[in-house]
């Protein structure tokens, strides 16, 4: 068999592998809450380990149809990782050269799954945050329209459409088989905003009383992966849709690490964004009445070895 034929073989295998992940209920609740359960999609068992998969095949593919590559053009991105992480992955996969923008405070072993896969990266400084990176890749586009496609995960429409076709599709599907029901209210963070505009879109649409809640971190030191809002100068994602944000809870890193620990207790290996939204999911269960609350478990614990998060020391 044939070297390219080979390699299209291997990306259409991971294109197959992304999706239909598990939907597990969480061994963890609240004495205040007895009778509420909660549900999470465990994103880590893409093939990329995190739930920027799903995004990220569909821009890609819907990219390479449009001929977006043509002349050796690159694609261009900013990303706090993870979603690196998938375009660096899918983009070998898939012959597409790839360059991320990636601030320095991303996690050592995000940034060296991206170089492994052959991107290239540009670091900006930690202290800048993700939007300086998002105005970086903003500014090389720009600069360079010839070498460069942008495909800009913050304002691209087929960011939320995964999630609205795929992951809440298969929320609604999977929990209807396990528990009869809907959820009563969803739990997510804001990024992109693409989990929580297509997961919200769907559900509200198959119940119009959902409760859709954004866990929102602090400004400083943050969460990876999680923008924090309402400050002078954030930039909103442009797909963010927050007319279906019907509450913000905030989680400081200190919680969210707090709770990664407690899930690792119950054989749940996961990252700090999932921790947040584990955090605000028991936040809402001790004080409203539901009966199913969903959320996502965005990636594995092991991508954060090196940001100190698992010393026994901080927990």
């Amino acid at each position: 068999m044939k070297a390219d034929a080979i390699s299209a073989d291997a990306g259409l295998g991971l294109l197959a592998a992304i999706g239909n992940t598990p939907l597990i209920e969480l061994p963890i609740g609240t004495e205040r809450a007895p009778r509420t359960r909660i549900f999470a999609k465990l994103e880590s068992v893409n093939p990329g380990g995190s739930i920027k998969d799903r995004p990220v095949a569909r821009m890609l593919t819907r990219a390479i149809a449009a001929g977006r590559f043509e002349n050796g053009r690159r694609l261009l991105d900013s990303s706090s990782g993870n979603a690196g992480i998938s375009y660096a992955m899918l983009g070998a996969a898939l012959g597409v050269p790839v360059t991320i923008v990636v601030p320095g405070n991303a996690s050592q072993e995000r940034i060296e799954r991206i170089r492994a896969h052959g991107a290239d990266l540009v670091i900006t400084d930690p202290i800048e945050g993700y939007d300086f990176a998002l105005r970086e890749a903003h500014r090389l586009a720009a600069e360079y329209p010839e070498r460069y496609w942008h495909c800009d995960q913050y304002s691209n429409e087929d960011n939320w459409r995964s999630h609205y076709e795929g992951t809440a599709a298969e929320i609604l599907s999977q929990l209807a088989r396990q528990t009869g029901g809907t959820p009563d209210a969803f739990v997510a963070g804001v990024g992109t905003g693409g989990t929580l505009t297509g997961v919200g879109r769907r559900l509200r649409e198959a119940r119009s009383d959902v409760r859709i809640v954004a866990a929102i971190p602090e400004t400083f030191p943050g969460i990876e992966g999680l923008k924090p809002l309402g400050h002078p100068g954030d930039i909103v994602p442009a797909l963010l849709d927050q007319s279906l944000i019907d509450e913000c809870i905030q989680v400081t890193l200190e919680d969210a690490v707090a709770m990664c620990k407690r899930l690792t207790r119950s054989g749940l290996f996961v990252g700090p964004s999932s921790g947040a939204f584990v955090h605000a999911a028991l936040q809402l269960a001790a004080r409203e009445n539901y009966r199913i609350i969903v959320t996502v478990l965005s990636d594995t614990g092991e991508r954060y070895v090196s940001t100190g998060m698992w010393q026994s020391r901080s927990g």
